[in-house]
């Protein structure tokens, strides 16, 4: 019994000592170990039939491409809603841009037709304060010459008068008064 275990035990008979490795021999492996592993996936593997897991799985697949399906019909008629959104905030804002322009250009013409009616006035104010000051000046002038004028020919009279002339002027004007009436 020796030589048996020896043989078993000796590191010559089993080359791969250290390694672990799988015999592929299938009349070289022990059919006691083959029961077992076989026994222990009869166990753990009850109720677990490959048609059954293929089947769940496709159920489970086309499930899953069902859902996949639905959220893609979602998401396109959600981007459908943002886009006509879209178009119309696009409208609504070539509008209010067409309408700020327009807006605008009547405002700038408005400005300008404004600004053109005071410098109408201002003109006319100027012109009128020009004519004002002009008649003022006229007044002053016509006015100093009247009075030195006046002055002049007081002057001359009070100097080539003389009581009979004076006497004379004022009886000529009498009768020019008496013969009006």
């Amino acid at each position: 019994m020796r030589n048996i275990t020896d043989s078993f035990v000796s590191a010559e008979h089993w080359p791969s000592v250290g390694s672990f490795e799988f015999n592929t021999d299938i009349l070289a492996t022990n059919p006691i170990n083959l029961s077992v592993v076989l026994g222990v996936l009869i166990f753990f593997g009850k109720g677990v039939c490959a048609s059954c897991v293929f089947q769940k799985r496709k159920q489970k697949i086309l499930s899953t491409i069902r859902n996949s399906e639905e959220l893609r019909r979602g998401t396109i008629e959600q981007f459908e809603r943002a886009r006509a959104r879209l178009r119309k905030v696009e409208m609504e804002a070539d509008e209010y841009r067409m309408n700020g322009y327009s807006e605008i250009e009547r405002e700038k013409v408005n400005l300008i037709n404004a600004t053109l009616d005071s410098l109408k006035r201002l003109e006319n104010f100027k012109n009128e304060t020009i004519f004002f000051e002009q008649q003022r000046a006229i007044n002053q002038v016509r006015q100093q010459v009247f009075q030195q004028a006046l002055k002049r020919a007081l002057g001359t009279l009070n100097s080539c008068l003389n009581s009979e002339l004076h006497f004379r002027t004022i009886s000529d004007n009498i009768g020019i008064l008496g013969s009006v009436e």
